[in-house]
């Protein structure tokens, strides 16, 4: 198993812990909600192969730890985070390669935006943008109860509710270097489920963008905005191994799946935009 190197670096309000594996095209993972580096530990190992894989905790999970009090978090302050990541560890005029997972599909999706010089090909795996969904109200409602649930009745109560995001199951148990859960029901889940990525700038780079969800999670509610937003560019959503998280448990089956994924969108993300169809 390829061992990482890791570091810190230092950002506006936090300190970002990362690990780099491997060599080759600079490849970005961005776990969500409370994951932190761990998350992708197997499928970076079998990816490094290939890549440069980079992993990190986002702030104010695990080892990444704020420079002051907790306070609630933003996709776009995230999304800073990991260009500055980029910018430290890649090469000066380097194109890369963006992986996302739930909200760390948002943060690639506002990366991307931001800084679509820098990113060659961003995959946003089942990224929760829930407020595009003709029924937000009642999800977000939901939410909103679970975090109301987590501070008057404790974690457990609240992780209960939580399950109508994956179709009445537990969310699945992931490695993680520290219970960041605190943390995610705290800062993390009505902020950034409340997120919808610019429609007119987004329409600007989706010839970089990749839709994406579980082969396991299509009758889930975390599966259904990559959908609406992949018709929204007349794209079809690429299908990966497991469901909302198989990247942890199918590591070798999910790292094929997302090398032939990037090798077959690069054509397009190179083409100038405006060559591909559709629109947002």
């Amino acid at each position: 198993m390829n061992q990482p190197n890791s570091g810190t670096l230092a950002v506006p309000g936090a300190r970002i812990y990362y690990e780099v594996r491997g060599t080759g095209p600079f490849l970005l993972l961005i776990g969500g909600g409370n994951s932190d580096a761990a998350v992708y530990k197997r499928l970076a190992s079998v990816l490094a192969d290939g890549h440069r894989v980079i992993t990190y905790d986002p702030r104010g999970n695990s080892r990444s730890v704020l420079d002051g009090p907790p306070v609630d978090q933003s996709v776009e302050e995230h999304a800073d985070d990991a260009y500055r990541l980029i910018e430290h560890l890649a090469g000066p005029h380097e194109r890369v390669c963006v992986f996302g997972s739930c909200s760390g599909g948002l943060i690639a999706l506002e990366l991307t935006i931001r800084h679509p010089d820098r990113i060659r090909l961003t995959v946003a795996h089942e990224p929760p943008v829930l407020s595009i969904l003709p029924d937000a109200g009642r999800h977000l409602a939901l939410l909103d109860d679970v975090c109301r649930t987590y501070r008057s009745e404790g974690m457990a109560p609240a992780l209960v509710k939580l399950q109508a995001l994956h179709g009445g199951r537990p969310a699945p148990a992931l490695p993680e270097v520290h219970n960041n859960t605190d943390f995610f029901l705290t800062h993390f889940v009505q902020p950034f489920t409340r997120f919808v990525p610019d429609p007119t700038a987004l329409e600007e780079v989706a010839h970089k963008v990749v839709w994406a969800g579980g082969h396991a999670s299509r009758g889930d509610l975390v599966h259904r905005p990559a959908l609406v937003l992949a018709a929204r560019v007349g794209r079809e959503l690429e299908l990966f191994p497991g469901g909302h998280v198989g990247y942890a448990r199918y590591p070798a089956d999910f790292a094929e799946r997302l090398v032939e994924v990037l090798t077959a969108a690069s054509g397009a993300a190179d083409r100038p935009h405006g060559t591909t169809g559709g629109r947002l």
